[in-house]
Formats: C-alpha cells, sequence, structure tokens
C-alpha cells in the first residue's frame, strides 16, 4: 500500500482548529510506524485535545521507552507555541532515517525513546484568538469566577473592526502621556512634574458600558481562568493567584494534560512553549536556588546551558529573573512536574521583538514597568524597517459610539509582541529541535545486558537477569523524584507458565525490586581527589533459583518507571 506523502505545512501562518486537527492526523497517516494521534480529553466547549506520539513502534510501544513532553498554547493567544510543536514533529519525521548527523540523532532518538506532542492544550481560547473579530484572552473560554456579563466599565474589542486590537487616545490636559519629541507617533510619560504641554489619557481599545462621562475602569476578562495557575502544586484561591480556577485541575484541559502524565510515569523531562521574552526558564518558581537539591540544580544548570548554547535564548531562574512582582510567587506546570514529580521541566518564552531591535541588558519584567525612551525609538525603527510600520500602528480618528471623537493606533501587541510576524514564526520555531533532542536522548534507558541459566540440580536452575541504565540521566531522573518517592527502583519479574505444577520458584520473588541505577553523567571531574566509589551503579542484577523440568521457556522482564521495559526469554537447558 503506498502511504500519502508527508505533509507540508505552512510555518508562517496559525492553523486553526479543523486545519491543524487534519495537519496531525495526515502526518499519522503518511508515517504510521512513527506517530498515532489521540484526544487525551475534550475542552470546555468540547474540543479534542489532541496528542502525537511520535516513536518507531518497530522497535517497541511508547510506553516501554523513556518519554519526552511538549507541549503549547496553553494560554489562548500564545499560537507561536504551537507552531513550535508542530515544527517539531516535522523535524521527527522528516529526519527519521537520515543519514547526516541529524538523521541519525532522530532515528536514534525515535527508536530508543518517545516523544509526547501536544500542540495545542487550550483549543477554544486558541480558537478565539484566531477569530475574524479576534479576542485575547488568557486562557479558557470559560466564564470565572462569575458568569455575569460586566454591566459598566470598558471592555476590550476590536471597535474599528480591522482584525486588531490596539490603544485609543484622547486629548486631556491630565492625561499621562505626550507625544515623543523625537518622534511624534510614539506616545511617552510626561515627566515628574511637567505642566503645560499637550497630553493624552490612554485606554485599551474597546466599548463601555453605563459610562457617565468621566469614570473609565477597564473590565477583567469575562473568562478570568489562567490554566497555568490551575495545577496542583503550591494551588491557591482566587485572592492569593488570580485564574487559579475553584480548585487543582477543576479545568478539564489541565486534567487532560495531568492524567495523561500520571498514567505516563515513563516522562522524564519536558517542555512547555509559550510566549513571550525569548527566554529558558527553570524552576524552581516556589523557592530559590539555595532552597533546591543541589544535585538537581546541577543538573538543570547544565542542560540549560546547552539550551542557550543550542537556541540562542538565555536561560534563567524564575523565582531569581522572572518574578511579574518582587512579594509574589506564580505556580504553574514547572512546579507541578518538577516539585511534584521531579521530572526536568522548562518553560520556553519564544519571541523577543526587544532583541530583534537591538535592546539589550535589560531585566526581563522590570522593563515593562518603566524603560528609556531610547528602547521605544529602537522598537519603533524595527517596526518601520523590519515591520512594515506594522507593529506600531499610524494613530487614526475615530468615532467612538460612547467617547466620541478618539484615535485609534500605536503597538499592535498581538500580531508583533505576543507572536512574531509570519515571515519570523519559522525561524524562532527552529531554534529547538537539537536541545530537545539532547535532552530526550539523555533520558535513562534501560537496557539488558545478560541471563544466565544454570543447572543445580537435574530438575532445579538458577536464573539471572542483568540489566543496565544506559543513559545519561540517572533512572529516577532527580533527586527531587527520590525525595517525593513518585519512581521505584527496577522491578524485576520472573513470570511462570500459568497452571503448570511442575514449574515453581525455589528462591527468589516472582517480582524484586531492585536499586535505582545512575546514569553515565559523571558526578565528578577526573582532577576530583576522591574516586567515585560505586563505580557500576548503573548495573542491576535479579535472581531466581526456579524448579522446572529440562527445556522449559520463561520470560523474564524488568522496568523501571522512567526509563522504560526490556523482555526477554530463557530455556531452561
Amino acid at each position: 500500500m503506498t502511504l500519502p506523502a508527508t505533509p507540508t505545512p505552512r510555518f508562517d501562518l496559525f492553523y486553526k482548529y479543523d486545519a491543524l486537527t487534519r495537519l496531525l492526523f495526515d502526518y499519522a497517516d503518511a508515517h504510521p510506524g512513527l506517530v498515532q494521534v489521540r484526544s487525551i480529553g475534550k475542552s470546555h466547549e468540547g474540543r479534542d485535545i489532541w496528542l502525537a506520539t511520535v516513536t518507531s513502534t518497530a522497535t517497541g510501544p511508547d510506553t516501554d521507552k523513556p518519554a519526552f513532553w511538549a507541549d503549547g498554547n496553553i494560554h489562548a493567544a500564545e499560537l507561536t507555541a504551537s507552531t513550535t510543536c508542530l515544527y517539531y514533529l516535522h523535524h521527527l519525521v522528516t529526519q527519521y532515517g537520515g543519514e547526516d548527523e541529524t538523521g541519525r540523532q532522530v532515528t536514534q532518538l525515535l527508536d530508543t525513546r518517545a516523544i509526547y506532542l501536544c500542540p495545542r492544550i487550550n483549543p477554544d481560547g486558541a480558537e478565539l484568538a484566531l477569530a475574524d473579530r479576534p479576542r485575547h484572552i488568557r486562557s479558557s473560554t470559560r466564564s470565572y469566577p462569575y458568569d455575569e456579563e460586566p454591566v459598566e466599565g470598558l471592555t476590550l474589542e476590536d471597535v474599528d473592526g480591522d482584525g486588531r486590537m490596539l490603544t485609543m487616545r484622547i486629548p486631556d490636559p491630565h492625561g499621562t502621556y505626550k507625544k515623543c519629541p523625537q518622534d511624534e507617533r510614539l506616545m511617552v510619560p510626561r515627566e515628574p512634574g511637567e505642566f503645560g504641554g499637550e497630553y493624552y489619557r490612554l485606554m485599551p481599545e474597546g466599548l463601555l458600558k453605563n459610562y457617565d462621562g468621566l469614570t473609565v475602569n477597564v473590565n477583567r476578562d469575562q473568562e478570568g481562568l489562567d490554566l497555568n495557575r490551575n495545577f496542583p502544586s503550591a494551588w491557591r484561591q482566587e485572592f492569593e493567584q488570580v485564574g487559579a480556577g475553584p480548585y487543582p485541575t477543576s479545568e478539564p484541559e489541565v486534567r487532560a494534560m495531568v492524567d495523561f502524565i500520571m498514567t505516563h510515569p515513563n516522562i522524564g523531562a519536558a517542555i512547555s512553549y509559550h510566549t513571550h521574552s525569548g527566554v529558558i526558564l527553570r524552576p524552581m518558581g516556589t523557592q530559590s536556588d539555595d532552597d533546591m537539591i543541589p544535585e538537581d540544580l546541577w543538573s538543570y544548570k547544565r542542560f540549560s546551558a546547552l539550551g542557550e548554547k543550542l537556541t540562542g535564548y538565555p536561560a534563567i531562574s524564575i523565582w531569581h529573573d522572572f518574578k511579574y512582582h518582587p512579594k509574589e510567587v506564580i505556580t504553574g506546570t514547572q512546579d507541578w512536574v518538577y516539585e511534584h514529580l521531579g521530572a526536568l521541566f522548562w518553560v520556553v518564552e519564544l519571541w523577543s521583538p526587544n532583541k530583534e531591535a537591538g535592546i539589550t541588558g535589560y531585566k526581563w519584567i522590570d522593563w515593562f514597568r518603566d524603560h528609556p525612551v531610547e528602547d521605544d525609538l529602537k522598537l519603533l525603527k524595527w517596526s518601520d524597517e523590519q515591520c512594515g510600520g506594522q507593529a506600531h500602528v499610524e494613530w487614526k480618528p475615530f468615532h467612538h459610539p460612547q467617547l466620541g471623537a478618539v484615535e485609534i493606533g500605536g503597538w499592535d501587541k498581538m500580531n508583533f509582541w505576543r507572536n512574531p510576524p509570519p515571515e519570523l514564526r519559522e525561524r524562532e520555531a527552529a531554534r529547538f529541535p537539537a536541545w530537545m533532542n539532547q535532552i530526550a536522548l539523555s533520558l535513562p534507558r534501560l537496557e539488558l545486558l545478560r541471563t544466565e541459566v544454570r543447572a543445580l540440580g537435574p530438575d532445579t536452575w538458577r536464573v539471572r537477569m542483568a540489566v543496565c541504565n544506559s543513559g545519561w540521566l540517572p533512572a529516577y531522573v532527580s533527586k527531587r523524584a527520590l525525595a517525593r518517592k513518585t519512581v521505584r527502583g527496577t522491578m524485576f519479574e520472573i513470570h511462570l507458565p500459568p497452571g503448570d505444577a511442575a514449574v515453581s520458584l525455589v528462591s527468589g520473588k516472582e517480582r524484586i525490586e531492585g536499586p535505582q541505577l545512575e546514569g553515565h553523567g559523571p558526578k565528578s571531574t577526573l582532577q576530583a581527589f576522591l574516586p567515585t566509589r560505586e563505580v557500576t551503579a548503573d548495573r542491576a542484577v535479579a535472581e531466581w533459583v526456579v524448579r522446572a523440568p529440562k527445556g522449559t521457556r520463561l520470560a523474564l522482564s524488568a522496568r523501571a518507571d522512567r526509563a522504560g521495559a526490556v523482555k526477554t526469554e530463557v530455556v531452561l537447558d
């Protein structure tokens, strides 16, 4: 049977739900031995949350292999995150079987590991962001914390129907902003103590209800959930963490992801893609580096440094470098996956317009609170020269139904800040496959070393099974996993023929828990004075004594939660 050709996706556009669904199943149809697509749950509005499992089924099922997870688009308008997952899927299927270095790497990866890709955790929010007249909410389309629509205030909306949600400005002697002296298209803050100039009051594009002619308050989105705050780790109520939902995993999108990961303990590392800032974020989100388990911190720094080298994105600590407010602690997927489960996890904030404009040396979050006007001028130049003048939109008069004469324009944050312009989306996505490949290939992997059968008598046999971890990481992946007791040691089993009274165990148990296996990552350098004492800590052996007739065939297996499984058979001879 001739298989369909590999899809040729466009990475310069964002796919709506139906087109995304077709694309994923086209990959599965074209590569049935590599890609399987399944739904892991339903969204609030009833859309399937699609997951692509990518592995060579010829070398075993995904659940018998160590696995890497990547997801995107948990936040509605962060659509480049979905593109990045799709780009990785395309990279894997087109490079598998190749003879160059990348092809050999991907072939080894998919022959020995499994990749779980969920390109759009939040299909409802993404569909709203991609509507003809879009709305840019945070996450889910479910009303929260209340069902009622606002009866007053300003609600964000595309009032002039141009497909963008920009800024409205009104002349006001008490306004906060003025025209920039160097370029009057820009709005910049008044100086402290400044008076006597031409000033403006700025507010988001939208419509007002029950406007009294004086007071404008911007309403929160009626859909007030933030799905990234709904995970179990350090979950807190609305008064402490806005958008966290009524209880942990209350939202079907988060529950689907949590259920899948909990039923797939082979997942040892993961990345969640977001936008924007152009930075790799590592745990922890709730504690400083000084409070982290040192061995885990060293491992994180090692892989984060690889990320910096391979992607060009700096890698920083959430706690130390990426707090929204110095006194505020927020949680997310990274806290649950690492802090609860002990798997390695990173958040990647894709895309940095600041970097594109040549702005350097700024603090990631503080910059949005205050920055020099020179940065705005650099961004405006970038808009003019690289974005066709569209990242900053010329101010145009508009008759607003409640406010009267206004002007609409300013920064197009959805199309140039939240996401890159179309021609740069593939470039951003292409930064990450090499890093993901290297992380996944470093995961622990259980391999069979040998089996031994020795006769102890005419019908008595000693059976031994030896396995090793061939991965760089230990079988438990992190010390956090050991502390949280989320992983067991290597589990050996001998499978006796059911109902055969001639076969029995003399010593040993049908299931034996062996040790945790270390990986081949070094614990110290060769210059260290104290040697590594456990030279073969990557190996484990199980032994049984069996009474059975000569020629009996026995199945043996071994499994480590995050290192996969091996199966073999011995003949008593």
